[in-house]
């Protein structure tokens, strides 16, 4: 989608401060942290809201999830804790429409988040 924000940065066009990168996911850092570390990981492929993935997208939601993972470790997060979490549609707090795993920590964090 060549309006989409997040995939103008999975295909080089707008610079992002990557940290990790495979041919199906990218992390980078968010531009607007809420946290000391606060890293994005999408999909290269567009999917807008998670109600829009399919179910030939289970993989692609597990490799997400694995990459959040690995990000945090990267970040060193991981060992102390971190949230991932993924926000969907308006009310959900999603204001890019392509869908992105939030990886925060470097901190504790409260719950409920807001």
């Amino acid at each position: 989608m060549t309006d989409c924000l997040f995939c103008r940065i999975a295909a080089g066009e707008i610079p992002a401060e990557v940290i990790l990168e495979n041919e199906s996911v990218m992390a980078f850092h968010d531009l607007n942290p809420a946290a000391p570390q606060h890293a994005l990981v999408i999909p290269r492929r567009h999917i807008a809201t998670l109600d829009d993935a399919a179910e030939d997208d289970r993989a692609l939601l597990g490799e997400l999830m694995l990459a959040g993972a690995e990000v945090a470790r990267l970040l060193g997060c991981a060992e102390k804790g971190y949230r991932a979490v993924m926000n969907c549609n308006q009310d959900g707090g999603q204001s890019v429409y392509h869908i992105h795993l939030h990886v925060l920590g470097g901190r504790s964090l409260s719950w409920p988040p807001g």
